[in-house]
């Protein structure tokens, strides 16, 4: 066994073979997995193995075409030859319209990853699975090249081709600790000696946090127990003539796949159980769960009603084993937060399906430092404090029990909830509040205008439009107030400071006493990474500020560039404080009741920062804007958040002062044409291309630079645009397809309506030669093609006197 080498991978299911073979295709053939039994011993060996191309964003589609692509060339393979049914085709049932429309959603997402959905009517789901009935059924997704696999060759093959590039693997090898030195290089320690290593991967299933705790880390990641049987030869699949597609089937809760002439038949029956919770036995390997299908019963009923057939039927064989998963039902792939040279391949639950592509994506973090798609959607980091066993174990049996239900717009569950609250989380659901949830912290969406308002989740503007409506003209013609907690955070000392966010920021960085700043970090290849509001307190305090989501990311991007030869002290204050934003042409009224100083606009001009007493409650005010009207951001310990809170109200009285939450925001934001983070802000484009110009400056030296300079030599790239469109029924949804002449010219990030300019806004991401103002194309829009046309940025108040005034 090797003694050194350049990176350990542990664990020999799908997620581990995958990215051993993975790491010797970018170029690391210096490798080594580590098995504490038998490749694929863990959950892999179990699995029903489907291989879906169906995805919620475009990440996880072109991941999964990735995976297809490489199963497809393993199946070829002639010296090694995979398993793999590919192209029977599956189906995933729908009996609601607002089903219906997320699948047109999805079709009209997947199409600019140039894959093919088709969404089909009832009597067409029945003409391609002679076996269901159209009983309480609309229709469904289709998706041509839906599959199955056989795990064990596969796991095999990708291992196979990783030791012909060089790699390494060692089974019944148990890893016994972990320790990391101080030039950030491992030592893994096995029960047959040690290696070290310049990285180490964590792909160990359902005994993740096992390995976790070697090196000091909790992952959100919890097991459930899944069952599913096969059953004998069905006479109705031997009459077809050709291969079952596959079912999914969100009314009732199970799916079916081909396996001989029977069929696989798998429940995620409410009535669910996790796994493993107080620990594993150490001899759990190539084991199961005791059968238990009482508790599947209620599903296997509505599989009976959908597929009469099975009644018909014998059970050959059942298998009960568990599963993983995690808070969001989406993999943990990338750097572990907190730690260098660290990384995980975790919460699989789909394994066999996206193993392939997870560890695509996971060897060109490794190898480049970055993927070729922006991995926000599976980054371990996306989860922060909050994110422990408990919460991870509601959430994952909330997610299995809706295992084929995806998410509508605006919905937000209820387990695990409250997660994170701030004193003011009671006083504003006593206001009748609606709350969204943004890194686990309960933020006001809006106020509900009676006790029993109820709003539709689904595609279309729905009874919360008006209520939005009414919280923008509040604002823009009297005053608001918001919380905006969870907001990122970061108090920067030391007497480098200033030089060390001037090498982060790829443009200039204030060094002025009580300014602000809004600032872009690039990454090693020149493409955004994290936008930053930069604010100089004092001599000696700089507060960093960026997206609540963004806690654990940016503190990991910026403590990774800090020299060793630097006086920098970087401290997160973003569990300790809460936003309070006064906006409105009355907001410098209610500021100056409460807060002594003077707060014109002369004395405390647009981009400014003081800290001050908002009543009793010590404050620091930034007069920044991200509604485009004449706005406060108030940042209070929440020790007085309460405080604060009281003495803003009284003070607001006269000016009638309304409460509004973030869906009003995100209205107001695309007026002006403002950038959310990893909506429209993506590791896949550079600051030129997503219309950063002004806050580029070449003449400096920062992050990213070379790289940037060499993008320049690539021609032309797509470029973010502003656009309307010509509807007043719908947004476009993130992921939905730019449209011209029948072929994709680019991908919608963001839409909402613009109440303050009567428009439907949106961005996208398109071909340059479409990105001229006035050009005109359309957006598949829930199946319509609907008519947009490209506007400058930030309609409402373009030349910012509302902000200046």
């Amino acid at each position: 066994m090797k003694s050194r080498t350049k990176a350990v991978v542990i664990g020999g299911g799908i997620a581990g073979c995958s990215t051993l073979y993975h790491l010797t295709q970018e170029g690391w053939t210096d490798v080594v997995l580590v098995e504490r039994d038998e490749l694929t011993s863990g959950t892999t060996w179990h699995s029903a193995a489907q291989v879906t191309n169906f995805g919620m964003n475009q990440t996880m589609v072109g991941l999964k075409t990735h995976s297809i692509n490489l199963y497809q060339e393993l199946r070829d393979d002639p010296d090694y030859p995979v398993q793999y049914n590919h192209g029977d085709g599956g189906i995933r049932l729908a009996n609601s319209e607002a089903q219906m429309d997320g699948y047109r959603h999805f079709a009209s997402m997947a199409r600019g990853m140039d894959v093919e959905f088709e969404v089909i009517d009832a009597e067409e789901c029945a003409r391609r699975h002679p076996l269901i009935s159209t009983d309480n059924l609309l229709g469904g997704l289709w998706d041509g090249n839906d599959g199955d696999i056989d795990p064990a060759s596969l796991c095999q093959a990708l291992a196979r081709r990783a030791r012909k590039a060089g790699a390494e693997v060692y089974r019944q090898t148990d890893v016994t600790g972990l320790t990391q030195h101080k030039d950030d290089t491992w030592t893994v320690h096995t029960n047959k000696g040690d290696i070290d290593c310049d990285v180490v991967v964590n792909a160990c299933g359902y005994r993740v946090n096992e390995v976790g705790a070697m090196m000091g880390v909790h992952h959100p990641v919890a097991s459930m127990e899944h069952q599913y049987f096969v059953t004998d030869e069905i006479p109705g699949i031997v009459e077809a003539g050709h291969r079952m597609p596959l079912l999914r089937c969100p009314i009732s809760d199970y799916y079916c796949r081909q396996e001989k002439n029977g069929l696989l038949l798998g429940f995620y029956e409410q009535d669910c159980k996790t796994w493993g919770m107080d620990g594993i036995s150490p001899d759990f390997s190539n084991d199961l769960c005791p059968d238990d299908l009482d508790r599947v019963t209620d599903v296997l009923e509505g599989a009976f009603e959908r597929m009469p057939a099975l009644m018909e039927v014998g059970i050959k064989n059942i298998v009960n084993g568990p599963i993983t998963y995690t808070i969001d039902g989406a993999p943990l792939v990338g750097p572990i937060p907190g730690k260098r040279n660290a990384f995980c391949i975790i919460g699989l639950r789909a394994g066999l399906g996206e193993g392939g592509g997870h560890g695509w994506l996971l060897a060109q973090q490794i190898v480049h430092g970055e993927a070729c798609y922006d991995t926000w959607c599976i980054d371990p980091r996306r989860f922060t404090g909050h994110a422990n066993v408990e919460l991870t174990a509601l959430k994952a049996i909330e997610d299995y029990q809706n295992e084929f239900r995806f998410h509508f717009p605006h919905e937000h569950r209820p387990a695990g909830r409250p997660a994170k609250t701030t004193p003011l989380t009671p006083v504003m659901a006593a206001e009748g509040a609606e709350f969204t949830v943004v890194n686990g912290w309960e933020r006001v969406d809006y106020i509900r205008p009676s006790a029993d308002f109820h709003e539709t989740h689904g595609f279309w503007f729905n009874e919360a439009f008006g209520v939005v409506a009414r919280d923008v003209k509040a604002v823009q013609n009297g005053v608001g107030l918001a919380e905006v907690n969870g907001f990122n955070r970061f108090e920067l000392t030391g007497a480098d400071r200033q030089t060390f966010l001037d090498r982060m920021i790829c443009g200039r960085v204030t060094s002025k006493v009580g300014k602000v700043g809004l600032g872009y970090l690039l990454n090693d290849h020149g493409m955004v990474k994290a936008e930053a509001t930069i604010a100089h307190l004092d001599a000696d305090r700089t507060w960093y500020g960026s997206a609540a989501a963004a806690e654990f990311h940016d503190m990991d991007w910026l403590t990774q560039h800090v020299r060793k030869d630097e006086d920098v002290q970087i401290r997160s204050l973003t569990n300790d404080q809460t936003i309070l934003v006064l906006a409105g042409p009355k907001a410098r009224d209610v500021l100056t009741a409460v807060s002594r100083g003077d707060w014109s606009a002369t004395a405390f001009p647009w981009l400014s920062v003081r800290e001050c007493y908002v009543g009793i409650a010590p404050a620091t005010v930034m007069s920044v804007s991200f509604s485009g009207e004449l706005a406060y951001e108030i940042h209070v310990p929440n020790a007085q958040l309460y405080a604060a809170y009281l003495a803003l109200r009284a003070a607001g009285q006269p000016h009638d002062l309304h409460l509004f939450g973030a869906r009003a925001i995100e209205s107001m934001r695309m007026e002006k044409g403002y950038l959310h983070w990893k909506a429209d802000l993506l590791t896949e484009f550079d600051p030129f291309q997503t219309g950063l110009h002004r806050f580029v400056k070449m003449d400096k030296d920062f992050v990213g630079k070379s790289a940037l300079l060499a993008r320049q030599d690539l021609g032309d790239q797509m470029e973010l645009v502003s656009m309307v469109l010509d509807t007043d029924k719908m947004p476009a949804h993130p992921g939905a397809s730019v449209m011209c002449d029948g072929q994709v010219i680019g991908t919608v990030s963001s839409g909402d309506w613009g109440h303050r300019v009567a428009m439907n806004l949106a961005y996208a991401y398109v071909d340059p030669a479409f990105a001229a103002e006035g050009t005109t194309f359309e957006v598949d829009c829930l199946g319509q093609m609907v008519p947009a046309r490209v506007i400058p940025a930030g309609p409402y108040d373009p030349a910012l006197a509302r902000v200046r005034a």
